[in-house]
């Protein structure tokens, strides 16, 4: 773990000239990384060979696969084409596009970029797989078939591939067929919980309910902890009037499944069926709030209000069930009981009359298919066979590898892994200010630099470097004794001769002890005191930025103190940065828009600017723009970009 941060810290930083002579190496470096899931540390190597060999499609197609796995499909699309342009003839491209795509919802283009895989890669049964659950996705049952049936015949024995038909042909609604698929797999994989659950669904679908009972209990045996073997058997139980028995089942889905709502609902129907009316209102309650568009839960739950004499939530319930199912007669009856019960005898006569004509109409309105809601248990899908294609990438295949590379091992990061899970708050990233202390942001490419400060800190003036950061450490109690000491040592020096340079340092001292007030009148002071353009640059960014840290912010006086910077360095682009987010603060979206905009122009890699414009393009709707700039920040280093792009897409 050491040798690698210590070689990526190298290479960002000191040593452009080893990067020039050893991209394979640094190739080789970040598809380690990819290996080892530290898709954020992986992106930035491919950054470094894309920036020295842009005509590669290697490290391209490796940073599209690390964004693949951070789902952020937009950026990693881009990727994967600029890819293709420069080798248009790898199969594992096509894959890792072909999957995107599928991501997106883009069908036909993914089916293409199957058949393209295919076109290099006949054999490749992962590309197969794909390709038939795409076109089945497509409702083309025939291709999806056909490319199954190609894959039995080198197969015959694959339980996998069984079960793959299976699903097809339950989609296609040939139930028999998906029966006889399912069979298969189990004869080749007794011992595979998953194929045993499918068997059972579709007996189960058949109303076949003791091969069903049989196959469930079998999947559950052999160790399944998928929820909805519990759901399905507890359903037959119900239906045998085992009361004990589907509530012991339905407990045990919940305690597996705890997000899932078909799990509370299913139980609360049976809660009420035995008359457990507060505990079934929990469950329907919890089962609606985790997916409060299945507006048919509402139905089981009036039932159940109606026993508990709660008429008004009745009525709530079901005007949201008649507003989604308009034709639904039960809906309506139920809303006129409830009226009833609270005296309002207009309203039950309205509901109890439009029941009765839609009633007259229900000929007219079968002719019609009219949606209805299915208010009994319901059914949970079989669980998936293995790795679920349809959800996951797999590295290893677009890249034609199957071996672990011989790189360094295995790592912990907080970085690492599947960052877009984690949860990030959907605020800004900070000013960029002047500071003794930073945290580590090695990873950002966001150039932290400018001549004035590289001057100011050659001249050895000040008792520390200056660097730019917004991420500044927290300090320790030895710390903060220690500027305390240092305010002191500057006070008495400046009472036998006060210079700017000195009233800057104890401005810088009172800051990191967070005495902003204090900070900017000594800033101010020394504003008087000089007549030198850099300082005068430095001291005025400095105050703005002071002035943003006060409990009473004055909005006007920082954007003027930005202003005089630009207009003494127009090249001074933390100014132009930091301008823009107060003017986001203000919900001056398009103006800081502008401001986010000017100074990517003088720095592409700014990583912040391109985080803070994302987020404000999100603001005013613009969703599109908004997350092809997340995406770039975090390509630049901004992990944390990945979890907001998978929660706004």
């Amino acid at each position: 773990m050491r040798g690698l941060i210590i070689l990526s810290f190298v290479i960002f930083h000191f040593l452009p000239s080893y990067a020039q002579l050893n991209t394979d190496r640094i190739t080789a470096i970040g598809r380690n990384a990819l290996y080892f899931e530290d898709y954020v540390l992986s992106i930035q190597y491919f950054n470094q060979v894309i920036r020295l060999k842009p005509y590669l499609a290697e490290p391209y197609f490796y940073r599209g696969i690390a964004k693949i796995q951070l789902e952020d499909y937009q950026g990693a699309l881009r990727d994967c084409n600029a890819a293709i342009e420069r080798n248009p003839f790898s199969p594992g491209i096509y894959y890792a596009r072909g999957y995107i795509y599928r991501q997106l919802n883009e069908l036909e283009k993914a089916e293409a970029d199957y058949s393209e895989a295919l076109r290099f890669s006949p054999e490749n049964r992962t590309y197969m797989l794909l390709r038939a659950d795409t076109r089945a996705a497509m409702k083309q049952y025939d291709l999806a078939l056909e490319d199954i049936e190609k894959m039995l015949k080198r197969e015959p024995q694959s339980a996998s591939v069984w079960s793959e038909k299976g699903h097809i042909c339950i989609l296609k609604k040939d139930t028999m067929a998906a029966l006889d698929a399912f069979e298969q797999a189990v004869k080749y994989d007794k011992s595979n919980p998953a194929v045993w659950s499918a068997l059972g669904v579709t007996n189960l679908m058949l109303e076949r309910e003791d091969e069903a009972y049989m196959q469930l209990t079998q999947a559950i045996n052999l160790g399944s902890k998928w929820a909805g073997d519990y759901t399905n058997r507890g359903l037959i139980h119900y239906h045998r009037h085992n009361y004990r028995g589907a509530l012991s089942d339905y407990d045990q889905a919940v305690k597996i499944a705890p997000r899932e709502a078909d799990c509370y609902y299913n139980r609360g129907v049976m809660r009420q069926e035995v008359g457990d009316y507060n505990r079934a209102l929990e469950d329907l309650n919890t089962a609606i709030s985790l997916s409060p568009e299945r507006t048919e839960m509402r139905y089981q739950r009036g039932l159940v209000e109606m026993q508990l004499k709660q008429w008004k939530a009745v009525v709530t319930d079901m005007k949201a069930l008649i507003e989604r199912y308009p034709y639904f007669l039960p809906a309506y009856y139920l809303a006129a009981q409830a009226y009833t019960q609270q005296g309002n005898q207009k309203e039950a006569f309205r509901y109890r009359q439009k029941a009765y004509d839609l009633e007259q109409r229900k000929d007219e309105i079968q002719a019609q298919q009219a949606a209805q809601p299915n208010t009994d248990l319901l059914i949970a899908d079989a669980q998936p066979q293995g790795k679920d294609h349809r959800k996951e990438f797999s590295t290893s295949t677009a890249q034609n590898q199957t071996e672990i590379p011989e790189e360094e091992q295995k790592y912990d990061s907080q970085t690492r892994g599947s960052v877009q899970k984690r949860y990030q708050d959907v605020v800004n990233e900070p000013n960029i200010l002047l500071s003794y202390y930073s945290q580590d942001l090695s990873l950002r490419r966001t150039n932290y630099y400018h001549p004035l400060v590289d001057d100011l800190n050659k001249k050895e003036a000040l008792p520390a470097t200056l660097r730019f950061t917004n991420q500044e450490l927290a300090l320790t109690a030895e710390m903060v004794d220690y500027h305390f000491s240092q305010i002191t040592r500057l006070t008495l020096l400046m009472d036998q001769a006060p210079t700017a340079e000195l009233y800057f340092a104890r401005a810088l001292e009172f800051a990191i002890i967070k005495d902003y007030a204090s900070a900017i009148d000594d800033c101010t002071k020394a504003l008087t005191l000089t007549n030198n353009h850099d300082l005068t640059v430095i001291l005025t960014f400095c105050r703005a930025n002071w002035r943003y840290r006060l409990t009473e912010v004055d909005y006007e006086l920082m954007l003027r103190d930005y202003d005089y910077v630009l207009r003494l360095q127009p090249d001074f682009v933390f100014a132009l940065y930091n301008k823009a987010n107060i003017l986001c603060a203000q919900h001056e979206y398009n103006d800081a828009i502008k401001y986010y905009t000017q100074a990517i122009q003088q720095d592409a890699d700014f990583a912040e600017a391109y985080f803070n414009r994302g987020l404000t393009y999100v603001y005013i709707g613009e969703n599109e723009k908004g997350l092809s700039d997340l995406s770039k920040a975090g390509e630049l280093g901004i992990y944390q970009a990945y979890n907001l792009i998978t929660r706004f897409k």
